[in-house]
């Protein structure tokens, strides 16, 4: 069985919640912060932290530094990892380097860690507000995941990583080079 036929299953049956855990750890983890953070704008709130936290991490996304990776998690603890922001941002902390200061030996954070965080942070926008009506709010999530899967939904790219126009026409690498990953 396919994760995409796996996910067709889950999700026809009404296990939407398993479906975005099998999603979020299907893609991999630039992917899957992208997702969360693409759910998470909707439901950042007003809180300033809020919008910090998702700022870095989407700042990881597009430029997956350690140097955004660590940022991602100060602002993660500032926003509270109870929030869909701050838990965001934790995803695209726990998604490789150390979790050590960088002047120690490399402590690998456990691989699960960031598809629990993006599940997680989309459980909180599920229900933060109108908690009544998450299983369609988790159907509309799982679309969103696929979407992003399926490159449907590219993050911006990096300044440096915008392609030179050629001879009047402009090419998106970073679009031609996504490719499906369901």
């Amino acid at each position: 069985m396919t994760v995409r036929t796996f996910l067709d299953a889950l999700s026809q049956n009404g296990h939407r919640i398993d479906a975005m855990k099998v999603l979020a750890h299907a893609l991999p983890k630039r992917e899957a912060v992208w997702w969360a953070c693409l759910i998470a704008a909707e439901a950042r709130g007003p809180s300033p932290e809020a919008a910090r936290a998702l700022e870095a991490a989407r700042a990881w996304v597009i430029d997956p530094t350690d140097a955004h990776r660590r940022s991602a998690f100060a602002a993660a603890q500032k926003a509270g990892l109870g929030t869909p922001a701050g838990c965001a941002a934790a995803a695209a902390y726990f998604s490789g380097g150390s979790l050590a200061p960088a002047d120690l030996p490399i402590v690998a954070p456990p691989e699960p860690a960031t598809a629990k965080l993006v599940v997680g942070t989309l459980t909180f926008c599920a229900v933060i507000q109108e908690p009544e009506k998450a299983p369609e709010k988790y159907a509309a999530f799982l679309r969103i995941g696929r979407e992003v899967a399926e490159g449907q939904r590219p993050w911006p790219q990096a300044a440096h990583d915008r392609p030179v126009p050629s001879s009047g026409e402009g090419v998106d690498a970073h679009a031609a080079a996504r490719r499906p990953r369901l």
